[in-house]
C-alpha cells in the first residue's frame, strides 16, 4: 500500500491506494466512458457513478468538502494512472532484459576403445 498526498484548493489529503481503491477509480472511469460514449445511459449511469465517487471519497482524510470533491476526484484517478504506468514501464522492462545464454558445459570427451 502506498500513501499519496493529494493537494486541491491548498488542503492536503491522504490516499492509501490500495487495490480497492485502484478498483473503485478503473470502475469510475469505465463509467465516465460508458455514459461518455452514449449519453443517454447518463441517467442509468449516475447513480452508479455517484456511489463510486462517494466510497473513493470515504478513503480520503480528512473528508472532503462538496467543493473539493471534482478537483480531489481528478487528481486521483491521475494518481492511479501514474501508478498503472510505472508498473507497466517496470513490466516492459523486466521484459527488454537480454536473456542470459545458458553456460557451456565443458568436459573431457573420453575416447571410445576398441
Amino acid at each position: 500500500m502506498i500513501t499519496k498526498e493529494i493537494v486541491v484548493n491548498g488542503t492536503k489529503f491522504r490516499l492509501t491506494l490500495t487495490d480497492q481503491i485502484i478498483s473503485q477509480v478503473n470502475n469510475l472511469k469505465s463509467l465516465y466512458n460508458e455514459a461518455y460514449e452514449d449519453p443517454e445511459s447518463f441517467d442509468q449511469v449516475s447513480a452508479e457513478i455517484s456511489t463510486t465517487i462517494n466510497e473513493i471519497a470515504n478513503s480520503i482524510e480528512p473528508h472532503a468538502s462538496d467543493s473539493d470533491l471534482d478537483g480531489l476526484i481528478q487528481e486521483i484517478i491521475k494518481v492511479v494512472d501514474d501508478k498503472a504506468a510505472e508498473v507497466e514501464k517496470e513490466m516492459q522492462g523486466k521484459n527488454t532484459k537480454p536473456e542470459k545464454k545458458p553456460a557451456k558445459i565443458t568436459g573431457k570427451k573420453s575416447k571410445s576403445r576398441k
